[in-house]
């Protein structure tokens, strides 16, 4: 089971991106969906998570200017980013709270699943 995440670069504030993350692997689903940042110097933060069945959460400071979303079918989870402020400029990782798989021996499953993050750079 792997997340790859994409979508990251450059852009003026006031801008837009998507950043897209992809599970690959014989999945059977997949519990909370989320992205998290990590600015320099600063800890990695949560930024917005989706459940299974569509209910969010974000972080306050990103609360009306971004947008999570998922795509069961595909595995993938979405970020819409809009009104992009500097302070927004971080390294953006997907992650997978629990994942279950199939096996040659039955489903597993396994836990706190990460992608290899995005940069995302916003410009004054």
């Amino acid at each position: 089971v792997q997340l790859q995440a994409s979508g990251g670069g450059l852009v003026e504030a006031g801008g837009s991106l998507r950043l897209s993350c992809a599970a690959s692997g014989s999945i059977v689903s997949i519990n909370v969906m989320g992205w998290y940042r990590q600015a320099p110097g600063k800890q990695r933060e949560l930024v917005a998570a989706v459940g299974s069945g569509g209910s969010t959460n974000y972080a306050d400071s990103v609360k009306g200017r971004f947008t999570i979303s998922r795509d069961n079918a595909k595995n993938t989870v979405y970020l819409q980013m809009n009104s992009l402020k500097p302070e927004d400029t971080a390294v953006y990782y997907c992650n997978a709270d629990r994942v279950t798989y199939y096996t040659n021996r039955g489903p597993n499953a396994r836990y706190d699943v990460w992608g290899q993050g995005t940069l995302v750079t916003v410009s004054s």
